[in-house]
C-alpha cells in the first residue's frame, strides 16, 4: 500500500486522460471502461503509475459525470485524483493540470489511457530524459510505407517518426504552453513545439500501441495482457498436537491428535493458497497472513483461500482446476474426499470437476511415516 511519506521528496506528477467518448471504437461504452485482459482498459496505466512510486500526484481526467463509476474501479490510492474532463483533450489535460498546480511539481507526465501498455521502464526513461530537455515523448520508427490519399502517391519516410504517450514536461514548459493556448493540439507537444521547447525523444514501444478500433484489441490482449495461464505450486507442513480432529480442505475429520498451527492448520487450503499466490508472483500465505498477527489465531484457512481467489479475479483471471494431494499415515483421507473436493471447490466458486483431492502415504518414511504431521501439495491453473 502507497503512504503518503514514501512520495516526500517527489515532485513528478502525471495525468492520464480518459475523457474521450470512443466513438471509433462502435461500443456503447467509452472504450476506457471496456475490458482488456480482465480488467477495464483504464486501470492498467492507473495501476502501473501507481506502482512505480514515483508520483505525488496522479490526475485522472474523465467524461463529466462519470466521476463515481471511475472511482470505483481505481484502487484506492493517497495520490489519486480523479477529475471531470472538457470538450476536448486539450481541455482535459488542461483540467488535469489546474488539479496539479497547487502540488507543485517540477515534471509531469501525460498519457493516454487508449495505450494500456504502459510500463515502468518507459517511466523511467521519460523522467530521466527531463534532466536534461524541456519535454520527452517515446517514439517508433515507421516501417510501413507510406502514400498519400486520395491521388496515390508516395510519402518518404525519411525523418519521420509515431509519437506514443506518456509526454512528459517541465512543469513550467506545459504550464505556459496551456496557459498560451485555447486551440486544440493534435498532442501536448504540439503545444511546446512552437515555443522553442528543448525536446527528447525516448524509445518507443509495440505495447504502447493505442487502442482505437475494435481489432486493436486482439492485439492489445497479445501485447499487454501477458500469458493466458499461469500455473503455480504449493507446499505446506503441519506437526501434531494433542486433540481430537484434524481440519483438510474445510472438512473435520475426527482423529486422535490434531494440527498444530497458528490458524487451524488446514494444510491442504495453505498448500492451494500459496500455488494461487505463487501463480500470480504475490509471495505466500505468510505475506498476506503473517502468523505474528494476533488477527489470524485460530482463524479458519477458508478466508485464506478467498483472498487468493479473489486476487486471481481482480487481475483477470479464474481458477480452471486445482489438484491437492495430502501425505499422511493417518486419519484415513479417501472417506472424507468428496467432502475435501465439495468444501473446496464451493470456497472458491467453481465446478466440482475442476477440483481433485488425492491422498498418499509415505510408505512409514519420514516425519509422514512416523505419524509426526501431515504434508500437503496443490497445484493450480489459472485462465485468463
Amino acid at each position: 500500500m502507497h503512504n503518503q511519506e514514501a512520495f516526500s521528496g517527489s515532485k513528478a506528477a502525471a495525468i492520464v486522460v480518459a475523457a474521450g467518448s470512443g466513438t471509433r471504437l462502435g461500443g456503447a461504452l467509452p472504450k476506457q471502461f471496456l475490458t482488456l485482459g480482465g480488467k477495464p482498459m483504464l486501470l492498467w496505466s492507473v495501476e502501473t503509475l501507481l506502482q512505480c512510486n514515483k508520483f505525488a500526484a496522479v490526475a485522472v481526467v474523465v467524461p463529466a459525470g462519470e466521476e463515481n463509476r471511475v472511482r470505483a474501479i481505481l484502487p484506492h490510492a493517497w495520490n489519486l485524483h480523479v477529475v471531470a474532463g472538457g470538450a476536448s483533450r486539450t481541455d482535459s489535460v488542461r483540467a488535469g493540470l489546474s488539479v496539479l498546480e497547487p502540488m507543485l511539481p517540477d515534471r509531469v507526465l501525460i498519457h493516454d489511457a487508449a495505450r494500456p501498455g504502459l510500463s515502468a521502464a518507459v517511466i523511467d526513461e521519460l523522467l530521466a530524459a527531463l534532466d536534461t530537455a524541456d519535454a520527452a515523448a517515446p517514439a517508433l520508427a515507421i516501417a510501413d510505407a507510406l502514400k498519400a490519399i486520395p491521388a496515390v502517391s508516395s510519402v518518404s519516410r525519411d525523418g519521420l517518426v509515431r509519437v506514443q504517450t506518456p509526454q512528459a514536461f517541465r512543469w513550467p514548459t506545459i504550464a505556459s504552453a496551456y496557459a498560451s493556448t485555447i486551440d486544440p493540439a493534435v498532442d501536448d507537444l504540439a503545444l511546446v513545439e512552437a515555443a522553442g521547447a528543448s525536446i527528447t525523444l525516448t524509445p518507443g514501444r509495440h505495447e504502447l500501441m493505442k487502442v482505437t478500433y475494435p481489432e486493436d484489441f486482439a492485439v492489445a490482449e497479445k501485447l499487454i495482457a501477458g500469458p493466458t495461464v499461469r500455473v503455480g505450486f504449493g507446499f505446506d507442513v503441519h506437526g501434531f498436537e494433542p486433540g481430537d480432529a484434524v481440519i483438510l480442505c474445510g472438512v473435520r475429520i475426527p482423529h486422535t491428535k490434531k494440527l498444530e498451527g497458528h490458524s487451524d492448520a488446514d494444510a491442504g487450503w495453505h498448500a492451494l493458497t500459496d500455488a494461487i499466490l505463487g501463480a500470480l508472483a504475490l509471495g505466500d500465505i505468510g505475506d498476506h497472513f503473517p502468523p505474528s498477527d494476533p488477527r489470524w489465531k485460530g482463524a479458519a484457512s477458508v478466508q485464506f483461500l478467498k483472498h487468493a481467489v479473489k486476487l486471481a479475479h481482480d487481475r483477470g483471471f479464474r481458477i480452471a482446476n486445482a489438484d491437492i494431494t495430502i501425505v499422511a499415515e493417518r486419519p484415513k483421507i479417501s472417506p472424507h474426499r468428496e467432502a475435501m473436493r465439495a468444501a473446496t471447490a464451493e470456497a472458491m466458486n467453481v465446478p466440482l470437476e475442476a477440483v481433485s483431492v488425492k491422498a498418499t502415504t509415505t510408505e512409514k518414511l519420514g516425519f509422514v511415516g512416523r505419524e509426526e504431521g501431515i504434508a500437503a501439495q496443490a497445484t493450480v491453473l489459472l485462465q485468463r
